[in-house]
């Protein structure tokens, strides 16, 4: 007896998701997931006086579940979706839907170098509630790096300084949402196909964004407050085809990109790859620089480089220690 089309598909599919360690291609993927979700981010960023953060999030949650549900059904492989525990599916992606509104709330008033610098903090932070929250074993050397991480930080947010506004806390907001989805990634579903998690988080997303589009105004009847913040305080906005085909594109660099991450995660150790998850850094300010003509100044460079080392040098203390701060 011979396999169905569709499982033979869906082997093909596992095996290039589940496949055995390959440090070479780990690296690759890693930087071109990277790569691709900094293009996204500058694209939001481009079409955010456009559509609304509601507005984006519901339709881009729209085309992830279309192609995550078209793509399952031609591969065959939709008895994958359903949760091992939903409650601890639906907590991450809460968390999640947090960082990520934090995040991209932050892209009309901030550089991508400056929203990127401050989600980094995140392995800082996780090493923080590993500590005081969970009650694991930290040692002085992994403190020390937080604690340069959040000078790195203070480099970069410059706190007393005259562009210092409340939005430049936003990155570091989407960093502690962030930290709280890695661990409850780590503590509550490890045993979690990664395409339940991906379903539960574009439900979750779609769901913020049909609230956010239900109670906030359109931007004709948007009052002074969503006139100052149309991004953030008005719902539904009138969309050009060239909007609506970013919408598109972006939730394609998106599967694609976390696709990429996965595998690459699959492939090699976290802590081997650490180096190569800040190269999203680099990216964001090379789009910056392109499409903005934005140069991070020298406090911004040093802070950002000062986070990046310590959070490689968490990684990595951590991997040596037998704890895995990335999952």
């Amino acid at each position: 007896m011979t396999a169905s089309a569709p499982s033979r598909r869906f082997a093909a599919v596992r095996y290039f998701l589940s496949g055995g360690d390959n440090p070479g291609l780990a690296a690759f993927l890693m930087v071109l997931a990277l790569s691709l979700l900094s293009l996204q981010d500058a694209i939001i960023k481009l079409t955010s006086d456009d559509v609304s953060i509601w507005q984006f999030q519901f339709l881009r949650s729209l085309s992830n579940l279309a192609l995550l549900f078209g793509g399952l059904w031609f591969f065959g492989g939709l008895g994958a979706l359903p949760a091992r525990s939903y409650s601890a599916v639906a907590l991450r992606s809460f968390f999640l839907v947090g960082a990520m509104l934090c995040f991209f709330s932050g892209i009309p008033f901030l550089s991508l170098a400056e929203i990127a610098a401050g989600l980094y903090l995140f392995p800082l932070i996780v090493t923080l509630l590993s500590r005081f929250v969970l009650k694991e074993r930290v040692g002085v050397a992994r403190l020390g790096a937080v604690a340069a991480g959040f000078c790195g930080s203070l480099l970069i947010l410059k706190p007393g300084g005259a562009d210092f506004t409340a939005v430049s806390l936003l990155p570091v907001g989407a960093a502690f949402f962030y930290a709280c989805m890695v661990l409850t990634t780590r503590r509550l579903c490890r045993e979690e196909s990664p395409l339940s998690l991906a379903c539960g988080v574009a439900l979750a997303f779609m769901s913020v964004g049909i609230v956010g589009l239900l109670i906030l105004p359109s931007p004709p009847e948007a009052d002074q407050a969503g006139r100052l913040w149309p991004y953030l305080l008005t719902g539904w906005h009138s969309l050009s085809w060239l909007t609506l085909s970013a919408v598109v594109a972006c939730s394609l660099l998106n599967i694609v990109a976390n696709i990429s991450l996965a595998r690459a995660y699959q492939s090699a150790e976290s802590s081997w790859l650490a180096p190569y998850d800040y190269s999203y850094l680099v990216f964001a300010a090379v789009w910056g620089y392109v499409i903005w003509g934005t140069v991070p100044d020298l406090f911004t460079v040093a802070g950002m480089c000062l986070i990046a080392a310590a959070g490689v040098f968490v990684a990595t203390r951590g991997a040596r220690r037998g704890s895995r701060i990335v999952p």
